[in-house]
């Protein structure tokens, strides 16, 4: 297979089988987590001021107190990497013209310059956080293979994609198929995961607050 079979091949049977894992295993795990259901609170409600499901979302998407300057790398190297993912993914011109053609939605893109500048930035923090968690003992010894992998996963759509583009160190068509092969390595992973908290962050955050919040406790 030469270089140009490879990309014809991942932009045809390899994407439609990557989106028809995700979706699927994506299906799947939902099911799985809202089947387990929730028995039904019979207590009188004690609601607590400022305690309550999207109270929560908001306060635990910011740093607690203290804990900012206590593990910098972890929170700022965070917070980058993941708003420099999203912008890319879904700001980048390419990326939304793939994606109109999979549903038919479109939107305005960003210029180049600022999704290279945004590109580098979050592979930078990347960068940071993984070797932030290497040479902290507690977080090395409490990291597993798969916050490795998945580290990797994540890294390289963006880096070879940056690649492709910059026509870096191979040609632009293999570059090419091997930044949209990793993509569709990081799509069947997801469901499978820690990444599938990009699903459940936010609906367990708002569970947690709601449920704490009427039985009057602090969140």
């Amino acid at each position: 297979m030469n270089d140009m079979e490879l990309l014809t091949w991942v932009r045809g049977p390899g994407l439609n089988i990557a989106i028809g894992i995700f979706i699927l295993g994506t299906i799947w795990r939902l099911i799985e987590i809202y089947s387990l259901g929730r028995k039904p609170d019979l207590s009188v409600p004690r609601h607590r001021a400022g305690a309550s499901g999207f109270h929560t979302i908001l306060r635990r998407s910011v740093a607690p107190p203290g804990m900012l300057k206590r593990s910098p790398v972890s929170y700022i190297g965070g917070y980058i990497f993941h708003v420099g993912l999203a912008v890319v993914v879904f700001l980048f011109a390419p990326h939304i013209k793939l994606i109109e053609s999979l549903v038919g939605l479109s939107w305005p893109g960003l210029p180049s310059s600022i999704i290279d500048a945004t590109t580098i930035v979050t592979l930078a923090a990347m960068v940071a956080v993984l070797v932030d968690r290497f040479f902290k003992p507690a977080k090395r010894f409490l990291s597993t293979f798969e916050d490795y992998f998945t580290w990797a996963l994540t890294f390289l759509p963006l880096l070879t994609g940056f690649m492709a583009v910059k026509h870096l160190l191979l040609p632009y068509t293999t570059m090419l198929a091997l930044h949209i092969l990793s993509v569709e390595l990081l799509l069947i992973f997801i469901p499978f995961s820690k990444l599938f908290h990009a699903f459940t962050t936010f609906p367990s955050r708002w569970y947690n607050g709601d449920i704490s919040g009427r039985k009057g406790v602090s969140v």
